[in-house]
């Protein structure tokens, strides 16, 4: 049976409670709820489908794709994909871009994933705070907002995920840990 997976940095607790309390704060003040489906997250290869009897290569594959130490994450202010997604931002850094660049080319070479060869947007790192279901006229009132609202927050990336679709949400389905340099 087909399932969904994509890869990302899941940041650690207490940042990823206090990014779920600024997701559930927009779904209870402005009824947009498609953000609280997933952890907050920095996507490095976007969703796929996969034969879940098969989820082992998947784990195999992505368990030895990278091979740089942890680094330092640094989130900051908010920002948009107009007229639907609000996000906070990550700061782009060499180690950021290597690990995505890692990611992205493993899936390639070793699973046949090109989906993220598609997108020629390129790599722009951040964490979804409301997206698909918000409407242009709320988006606008909440970006209003937002955009004078500011963030700063920073994380010692130690770790990648493998997220996984359940019937409704995305799910951490596993945890890849970087080899301490």
């Amino acid at each position: 049976m087909l399932q969904k997976y994509f890869i990302a940095i899941v940041p650690p607790e207490p940042l990823l409670s206090e990014i779920r309390g600024i997701k559930q704060q927009i779904a209870d003040s402005y009824g947009t709820k498609g953000a609280l489906r997933s952890p907050a997250h920095i996507t490095l290869h976007m969703p796929f489908s996969w034969e879940e009897a098969k989820e082992n290569r998947l784990i195999e594959t992505f368990s030895a794709c990278f091979s740089g130490g942890p680094f330092t994450l640094r989130l900051h202010n908010y920002d948009c994909f107009e007229p639907r997604v609000i996000f906070i931002g990550v700061e782009n850094s060499e180690p950021l871009a290597d690990l995505q660049q890692a990611v992205v080319r493993r899936a390639r070479q070793n699973l046949q994933l090109f989906n993220q060869s598609d997108d020629r947007r390129g790599f722009h790192p951040h964490v979804t705070v409301a997206f698909r279901d918000l409407k242009k006229a709320v988006f606008y009132r909440l970006w209003d907002y937002y955009q004078h609202q500011p963030f700063q927050a920073a994380f010692e990336c130690q770790s990648f995920c493998l997220l996984k679709h359940n019937s409704n949400s995305w799910e951490v389905f596993r945890e890849f840990a970087f080899k301490a340099e």
